[in-house]
């Protein structure tokens, strides 16, 4: 009889704390809950990538300054020709990473993707792809669609701008 009656108890705790576990698990997917869950998951998300993006900034940094090195101390027949466009190329890496970077402290600041930086960061990468285009390797279609996509962006960014001048 005891060990029926120890055997009943112990069933009884352990269908309690099922209980209080199915409980605590609809608290958790009610909505405001679960939002905050989700709120949590984008800011461990965000700084995940702002500290890769750190190490990517890094290392593009290292590999300006390996190649600026390189190109200096190497003779070139052409010193303002294609060395300088390849230079100019990442420095322009650098410049994206630090505004990706900053999309991304922009979001862990205020929870919202600001369009005006993304948009600019576009421009810039955009402007980098026409900065160290080859021009005798291009085909015309690819002029268009990067001309295209240069005026699309530069009318996004200032609607954007005029939207946030009105706001403020």
């Amino acid at each position: 009889m005891f060990y029926f009656r120890l055997y009943i108890q112990v069933i009884y705790k352990e269908v309690s704390r099922l209980r209080n576990l199915r409980l605590n698990i609809q608290q958790r997917f009610k909505d405001e809950a679960f939002l905050e869950l989700l709120g949590s998951f984008e800011n461990l998300v965000s700084k995940a990538l702002s500290v890769a993006m750190i190490g990517v900034i890094l290392i593009a940094v290292y590999d300006v300054g390996r190649v600026l090195l390189i190109k200096v101390s190497t003779p070139d027949r052409d010193p303002l020709g294609r060395a300088l466009i390849d230079v100019f190329g990442l420095f322009l890496n650098v410049l994206i990473a630090l505004e990706i970077l900053e999309n991304i402290t922009a979001y862990l600041k205020k929870h919202v993707i600001q369009a005006e930086l993304v948009v600019i960061t576009a421009l810039i990468a955009v402007a980098r792809k026409m900065i160290i285009l080859d021009f005798d390797k291009t085909k015309g279609l690819e002029l268009i669609g990067l001309a295209i996509a240069v005026i699309a962006l530069s009318i996004s960014y200032w609607i954007v701008r005029r939207l946030n001048n009105k706001v403020e």
